[in-house]
């Protein structure tokens, strides 16, 4: 038993130190080249993926993306849009998918939610809906249906929207 323990103690101790300096670390990172006379910015996110656990990781990304810009005084207009076999993570039909699949999209909803109350405009295609057989009614709240997400994609980025690829 205490070989055990003091084989996992080091570990533990690197873990948990790397853990408490992580935050402090990334304060100390700045953007300011890149942000230099910006006080908005105007980002659309083009989500085309079929995995639920990147879903999560990347929504994580947006989250942290959006903080990391309050941070050093960008206001951010943000966009997120679903296009292809990606709408089928946004929906409250779950039973296809496995168990951790599941626990993926329920924590992916949450993060969702709380983008969609920081003023974050989320999109679903209606062409990609239609394709993958998902009820528009089922989207999870606050989702807007767009007619086409190349159309709404093209308006964006005419309008200055910086497009960032996610599949």
């Amino acid at each position: 038993m205490k070989f055990r323990f003091f084989t996992i103690l080091p570990v533990l101790c690197i873990l948990l130190s790397s853990a408490a300096l992580a935050p402090a670390a990334s304060e100390r990172f700045q953007d300011t080249v890149a942000l230099e006379g910006i006080t908005r910015s105007k980002t659309l996110f083009d989500i085309n993926l079929h995995d639920a656990s990147k879903l999560e990781l990347y929504l994580n990304v947006i989250q942290q993306t959006r903080e990391d810009l309050l941070r050093q005084q960008v206001n951010p207009e943000i966009i997120i849009a679903f296009r292809g076999a990606s709408v089928r993570l946004i929906t409250t039909e779950r039973w296809s998918f496995t168990e951790e699949d599941q626990q993926s999209l329920e924590r992916s909803g949450r993060l969702l939610s709380t983008l969609l109350d920081a003023g974050v405009r989320i999109e679903a295609c209606s062409i990609a809906t239609n394709l993958f057989k998902v009820d528009n009614d089922t989207l999870l709240p606050g989702i807007n249906v767009v007619g086409n997400t190349f159309v709404s994609l093209t308006g964006y980025q005419t309008k200055g929207y910086a497009l960032i690829p996610i599949q």
